[in-house]
């Protein structure tokens, strides 16, 4: 059987978390560091639970003034800290919702960052335990997995890619996929060689492109199973 996770970024009060809910498999949620509040956390553990979605702790630089999308030089143990706050404020909502956080994933140049930034990986992998990791090949998931972590790779359908198989800058042209055919195709060609495939839950006709996807995955003979 082939199964494979969606995830969406939830929580980020710019979409509609209860329309992607009811399609994705894992709701990456914003810990309130880029956006989001303790209300909407609950909200969105809430309805997670009950539609049998995974949580995860979206984690990002302090910065909710840029959505957390500037690279920041912070220091290590600093850092290591603020995810650790993120990850337990998500955490203690989330148990007290009746479920769990079961992974990390960081969020917007964060995530960047920690594709090749070794000091700000290992301050993201300190403050997050020993949760499993999802994000793209590079330095996070590989501290990850050299210290005994699960570590889960994600493509996305609604983004363009470079030569060097990173994500376009969102300035370049062609970064954001905006056709429903075209973001369906790309999934269909990523789903082989990943675990889960994102969907960015701030993009016009997110739920619509969530939509899609999971009708064509599912006709294609795969199973979508939460992280």
């Amino acid at each position: 059987m082939r199964s494979i996770d969606l995830n969406a970024d939830l929580g980020e009060e710019v979409t509609d978390d209860a329309a992607l809910l009811r399609i994705v498999t894992s709701a990456n949620v914003a810990c309130g560091y880029h956006a989001g509040s303790e209300t909407i956390m609950r909200a969105v553990c809430e309805q997670a639970l009950e539609l049998g979605v995974s949580v995860g702790a979206q984690v990002s630089y302090d910065d909710r003034e840029n959505f957390g999308r500037v690279a920041r030089d912070v220091p290590r143990g600093l850092l290591r800290d603020q995810v650790a706050d993120q990850v337990a404020t998500l955490s203690s909502i989330a148990s007290a919702a009746g479920t769990r956080v079961r992974y990390v994933k960081p969020h917007g140049a964060l995530y960047h960052r920690v594709l090749d930034d070794e000091e700000q990986a290992a301050a993201v992998l300190d403050g997050s335990g020993g949760l499993p990791v999802l994000g793209m090949p590079g330095a996070f998931l590989r501290g990850a997995e050299a210290a005994g972590r699960v570590a889960f790779l994600e493509g996305f359908p609604d983004r363009g890619y470079g030569a060097d198989g990173r994500l376009l800058p969102r300035d370049r042209p062609g970064a954001l996929v905006g056709d429903p055919a075209a973001i369906a195709a790309q999934a269909l060609e990523l789903a082989p060689s990943v675990r889960s495939l994102c969907l960015h839950g701030d993009s016009p006709g997110a739920v619509d492109h969530a939509r899609v996807v999971r009708r064509v995955l599912e006709a294609d003979g795969w199973t979508l199973r939460g992280l």
